[in-house]
């Protein structure tokens, strides 16, 4: 187990790397830099040209890259150009908002895809398994932001019942923070419950024709057994590895969705660092981002070995 988790580990290395380095060279071919937007429209050519010189901007690329690379192995991100505040800083700032609605977006989507995806297995080709699908497959058509807009109109602008947008954290308040949440949470779980939803009912499906579902239905075990103990109990497998793919979408797509409610997340961070071409925040934050990601995948394999004691021998 201890061994699987260290060579995933060691794997994750390169993608950093690669990420990095895809990242630093794609915010260089992007058009304009960070100049422009510290010098402003009245910024003559002398004055942008001495912000790129104390940027090191006016450097060659490789020059930069090598500083960037040196720079990130003594664990330095950088400062962010625009906020004037370490990357690390501001990243760790953001990131709790943007986890804490994922995580109400996860639960939305564990519980409403989980429970339609199961309860349609159980009732194949009747009306609730029809309805159940037909919502999956509108939750996979429909935009985030288009049904972020459409709740905006309706909840906080026709009915008044949420506000339109801000963010107040669940420390501070929590009522307020369910009122602030709900609606992104929403619209950025809908996508995803469809997808659980349809990936559960496929393998209920092909579980429950397996031989020993069979004989523990001939044992005459209550249904709630063989449904829960040993039908959902051997589909989780495939359906943990959709929920870790799940969390990854989750977290990705806040860019959309705090954007949309003016949500202080990382998707936003991130956004305005992007439009104002800072640099370092893009670079130090998606590469925050992705080991963060990366490491939620290390923990979906870990939770196999748990879920099936098989696997903690087959792994090589």
């Amino acid at each position: 187990m201890a061994g699987v988790i260290l060579r995933r580990l060691a794997g994750a290395v390169p993608v950093l790397l690669i990420v990095s380095l895809i990242t630093f060279g794609m915010m260089r071919l992007i058009p304009g830099d960070p100049s422009s937007v510290i010098g402003g429209l009245s910024a003559t050519p002398a004055q942008l040209a001495q912000i790129r010189a104390d940027l090191g901007l006016d450097e060659p690329f490789f020059l930069q890259m090598l500083k960037w690379y040196t720079a990130l192995a003594h664990g330095d991100l950088g400062r962010s150009i625009l906020l004037g505040q370490d990357v690390v800083g501001a990243t760790l700032q953001r990131l709790p908002v943007t986890l804490a609605l994922s995580a109400y977006a996860l639960v939305i989507t564990v519980v409403f895809g989980l429970c339609s995806g199961v309860f349609a297995a159980l009732r194949q080709n009747t009306v609730i398994d029809q309805l159940a699908m037909m919502f999956a497959m509108l939750g996979i058509s429909v935009p985030n932001f288009f049904l972020g807009l459409l709740m905006i109109i309706l909840f906080a602008v026709r009915l008044g019942w949420l506000p339109t947008g801000g963010y107040i954290a669940f420390t501070d308040d929590p009522v307020g923070w369910l009122r602030t949440s709900t609606m992104p949470a929403i619209s950025l779980a809908l996508l995803q419950v469809g997808l659980l939803a349809r990936i559960t009912r496929s393998t209920m499906l092909e579980v429950l024709r397996q031989d020993y579902i069979r004989t523990a239905r001939a044992k005459g075990l209550p249904r709630r057994v063989v449904v829960m103990k040993h039908a959902l109990a051997n589909a989780l497998i495939p359906i943990t590895t959709v929920v870790g793919i799940i969390v990854s979408l989750l977290i990705s797509g806040s860019v959309v969705t705090e954007t949309l409610f003016s949500i202080p997340g990382m998707g936003q961070l991130l956004t305005q660092a992007v439009l104002n071409r800072d640099y370092p925040m893009v670079q130090g934050g998606l590469l925050l981002t992705t080991a963060f990601l990366v490491m939620i995948n290390i923990a979906v394999d870990a939770c196999y070995a748990l879920l099936d004691p098989r696997v903690r021998y087959e792994s090589p």
